[in-house]
C-alpha cells in the first residue's frame, strides 16, 4: 500500500450518500465519488484517521487492496493470496472477512470468504509458520470483501466497529436513531447551524447532540478511543496522536438555541447523561413535557423529529401526527419542520403537504424524511394533503 493515492470508500446508510458527499466536500476533499450506499475519495493514510475521527455521516471507512475479475473459485483464492497479508497485520491479531456477495459463480454467499480466510490463513502458514484466529465478532483486523459476478474487491476495514459508536451514548431509550442517520438527516435538512435547532420527541437526545457537535465543529468521535486502523503494522501513532491533539475539544457556547423535548422524564434524563460528558453539554436546552406546550423562539429555525413509528399504537399513532401537524401550522411559523416516519398511514395524519420527500433507512426500516415549510405572514399557504 503506497502512502499517497489510496482508494478510500466511506460506506453509509441507504439514501444519505449526498449527505456524505456534501459532509467530504466541507472537509476540504473535491470531488467525491457517489456510489450505492458508499462515497469514494483517493488520499493518504493521514486522510483514513482523520475521516475516521471527523466523519459523521458515515459508517466506515474503507481502503483498497486489490481489484480483481476471477474466473472460478480456485482463482479468486489465488487472487486473494497474491495480497502480502503478512505485511499488513501480525499473526497476534484476530481478524474476519464480511461484505456483499451478488455473484451466480457461488450459491453460498459464505463460501467466497472462506476462500479468502483460507488465503489469508494459508500464506500466514506458509511465511510464518503460524496463523492468526478468527474472530467473526470482535474482529482487530476486518477484510470487507464486494464480489459482482465475476469481479472483486478486496479492503480493509479501518474503523472496525460502525462509527455511530461514537462513544458518547450511554443509555438510549426505545427505538432510538442511531448517530450517523442523525447526522445524515441535519445534512439533508439544510441547517445552517446558526439558527434554532428544536426536537420535541427528543428520546436519548441523538439528534440534539449531533446538532450541537456539528454547530461547534467538534468532531463527533471524540470520545471514542477504538478504531480497527491501530491494529495495523503500518499504523502512525505520531500522526494519528497529532491529528487528535489538533481536534478541536474545548467547550464551547452558541448564540443559538438548541432545544430538546420529550414527555417522558426517563429518555430526558437519558439524554442529559449522553450529552454529559461533551464540550456540548451546555449548548441544548432540555425541557420535559408535551411538545405542544414547548415556548418556540421566534425568527426562522428548522425542526427535525423522529417521532414514533406506532406500529402497535393503532390510531393513537394517527392522533399523535395530526397534533404535531396542527402544532407545526399554528406555532412553528418561520421554520423548516421535518419528520421522519416509516409509517405512511401516520404521515398522512400530518395533512400538511410535504415540500420534499426522501427515501432512506432507520436501520432496517424503509423510512420517509419529510419537509414541512411553515410559512408566515402573506406567505402563509398551508395546503392540505390530499
Amino acid at each position: 500500500m503506497s502512502e499517497e493515492k489510496l482508494k478510500i470508500t466511506i460506506k453509509t446508510l441507504y439514501g444519505f450518500e449526498k449527505a456524505v458527499q456534501q459532509e467530504l466536500q466541507e472537509l476540504g476533499y473535491h470531488d467525491p465519488e457517489i456510489l450505492n450506499r458508499a462515497v469514494r475519495i483517493t488520499g493518504a493514510w493521514r486522510d483514513v484517521y482523520y475521516l475516521n475521527l471527523y466523519l459523521r455521516t458515515g459508517l466506515v471507512v474503507l481502503v483498497e487492496l486489490a481489484a480483481f475479475s476471477f474466473k472460478d473459485k480456485d482463482d479468486l483464492y489465488a487472487q486473494a493470496k497474491k495480497i502480502n497479508w503478512v505485511s499488513l497485520f501480525d499473526k497476534g491479531k484476530t481478524f474476519a472477512i464480511k461484505g456483499a456477495i451478488f455473484s451466480d459463480v457461488f450459491t453460498n454467499t459464505q463460501f467466497p470468504q472462506l476462500l479468502i480466510k483460507d488465503a489469508i490463513v494459508d500464506q500466514f502458514r506458509e511465511q510464518t509458520g503460524d496463523r492468526p484466529n478468527i474472530d467473526a465478532k470482535n474482529p482487530q483486523v476486518s477484510i470487507d470483501v464486494y464480489i459482482s459476478g465475476k469481479n472483486c474487491v478486496l479492503s480493509l476495514n479501518t474503523t472496525g466497529a460502525p462509527l455511530y459508536k461514537r462513544g458518547y451514548r450511554t443509555e438510549t431509550g426505545p427505538a432510538p436513531l442511531n448517530e450517523v442517520a442523525a447526522a445524515g438527516l441535519l445534512y439533508l435538512s439544510g441547517w445552517d447551524r446558526k439558527s434554532t435547532f428544536i426536537d420535541p420527541m427528543c428520546g436519548s437526545g441523538t439528534l440534539v447532540i449531533e446538532a450541537a457537535l456539528l454547530a461547534a465543529g467538534i468532531p463527533a468521535n471524540i470520545e471514542r478511543r477504538h478504531y480497527a486502523f491501530k491494529n495495523l503494522l503500518n499504523f502512525d501513532r505520531e500522526l494519528w496522536e497529532g491529528i487528535y491533539e489538533a481536534a478541536p475539544k474545548k467547550p464551547v457556547k452558541l448564540d443559538f438555541s438548541i432545544i430538546a423535548s420529550d414527555i417522558d422524564q426517563i429518555v430526558v434524563t437519558k439524554a442529559k447523561r449522553n450529552i454529559r460528558a461533551l464540550p456540548v453539554s451546555r449548548c441544548v436546552q432540555f425541557v420535559m413535557g408535551d411538545f405542544e406546550d414547548l415556548k418556540i423562539p421566534e425568527g426562522n429555525g428548522v425542526l427535525i423529529t423522529n417521532p414514533p413509528y406506532g406500529e402497535r399504537m393503532g390510531e393513537e399513532i394517527e392522533a399523535l401526527y395530526a397534533r404535531l401537524g396542527d402544532w407545526f401550522k399554528h406555532e412553528l411559523a418561520g421554520y423548516e419542520c421535518w419528520v421522519i416516519s416509516s409509517n405512511e398511514d401516520a404521515l398522512k395524519s400530518v395533512a400538511l403537504k410535504p415540500s420534499r420527500k426522501m427515501k432512506i433507512f432507520n436501520g432496517s426500516l424503509e423510512c420517509s424524511f419529510r419537509n414541512y415549510s411553515i410559512y408566515e405572514g402573506s406567505k402563509k399557504k398551508i395546503q392540505q394533503e390530499e
